[in-house]
């Protein structure tokens, strides 16, 4: 727990930096500098943190859950309760033909998060994560793989990739997509608040998951693919509580982003086989820790942490681009109840050095996801409802 403390001190301290902004929080010249040397070292410091440019590219929208460039100018994206599948180009948006009606909606589940196959010029690849039917009148969230036609107004299902992954009402469905550079495609789920799935290797309910995107097969390279039970096999890491964001950093590394209860959103690097600790049981009890020390074998601490209370944070992704200023390489994440962007920089090591919320990305509500652009800009998605939705998109200037 004194790892938690130290971190959530840092996110304090941090969050004031933030407040009073780069100038403020920079060390002040002594009085033998010359004026000349301290309005440069001013300009420089004004150059850093860049101004940000916010517009509602894309308006009207429900409950966005993800949004991906998939070329020519276009976007796709998801709504989670309409369980549409829609592309944005040059103002106009299209629905996308898609069996809306086999996704299974209820409370946090629907048609959530969304990933591009880096080939997909050539093979039209999608895939999404999803509420779904099984028989007998059952329910589950899994993945599954599509083709889009060259117009992109159609989708035609391939496969189903990976299923069975554990639901309740639809509470904690995750569920957060990623394909790493490596070609595997990493898989972010929830607990679905049953106190048993994330430590239950049985279970694919409070994991990351890593398969093979083309066959659905578990990755060769995971902790536990010489397992007899099958769905032990994709699991990468488990311990987490309701996985809503992954990405991956410069230097190769996976992280992912966990909602907590009441404190202690987590912001975790990716450790082949770790456990990361959250065990509510009996029952399923929000009130023990979201790394949970007292458990048997180790567990792996957070690289951040919100303290109490929580942000509620979703997705996230690692800036790129010299635009970005200081801001470049910082994990920014969104927050729903938060209503607000955090970029979290962190050292070579993968610790925390500081932490920013730009007031430019405080006045659009509750945000699930960010992704980058192809120039570099952010896409944010929010999550109020009511039709009131947008896309965002954030240009440093």
């Amino acid at each position: 727990m004194s790892g938690m403390r130290s971190l959530s001190a840092a996110l304090t301290a941090s969050l004031v930096l933030a407040a009073v902004g780069p100038a403020a929080a920079s060390a002040m010249p002594s009085a033998a500098t010359h004026r000349a040397d301290a309005g440069g070292a001013q300009q420089a410091s004004a150059r850093a943190v860049p101004t940000l440019h916010v517009r509602r590219q894309v308006t009207g929208l429900d409950h966005p859950w993800d949004v991906q460039p998939i070329g020519h100018g276009r976007l796709l994206f998801t709504q989670r309760d309409r369980a549409t599948l829609s592309v944005w180009k040059n103002g106009h948006t299209r629905t996308v033909d898609f069996p809306s009606n086999q996704v299974w909606v209820s409370g946090e589940t629907g048609l959530m998060s969304l990933a591009v196959d880096p080939k997909f010029a050539s093979n039209g690849r999608i895939y999404t994560c999803q509420g779904g039917n099984t028989p007998g009148g059952g329910h589950e969230v899994h993945v599954i793989a599509w083709r889009l036609d060259d117009a992109a107004t159609r989708a035609r299902k391939i496969k189903e990739l990976v299923g069975g992954f554990p639901t309740s009402s639809g509470r904690h469905g995750g569920c957060r997509l990623l394909i790493a550079r490596d070609g595997s495609m990493l898989v972010g789920t929830g607990d679905a608040a049953v106190g048993t799935n994330p430590e239950n290797l049985r279970s694919l309910g409070g994991k990351t998951l890593r398969l093979d995107r083309r066959t659905g097969a578990p990755w060769p390279s995971n902790p536990f693919i010489g397992a007899e039970n099958h769905k032990k096999r994709y699991v990468q890491t488990y311990g987490h509580r309701n996985v809503q964001g992954l990405a991956q950093r410069a230097d190769g590394s996976l992280w992912s982003i966990e909602q907590g209860t009441y404190r202690d959103d987590e912001v975790n690097k990716l450790v082949n086989g770790g456990d990361y600790g959250y065990d509510p049981v009996p029952g399923y009890n929000e009130d023990v820790p979201m790394t949970d020390q007292s458990l048997p074998g180790h567990q792996v601490e957070a690289r951040w942490s919100s303290g109490d209370p929580t942000l509620a944070t979703s997705g996230g992704t690692f800036v790129r681009g010299a635009k970005w200023g200081s801001l470049r390489g910082a994990l920014a994440v969104a927050a729903l109840k938060a209503c607000k962007v955090v970029f979290l920089s962190f050292d070579t090591s993968g610790h925390l050095t500081r932490t920013r919320a730009p007031k430019a990305l405080q006045a659009y509500g509750r945000l699930r996801s960010v992704t980058v652009a192809p120039d570099h800009d952010l896409l944010i998605t929010t999550d109020n409802g009511s039709g009131n939705d947008a896309i965002l998109r954030v240009s440093p200037r």
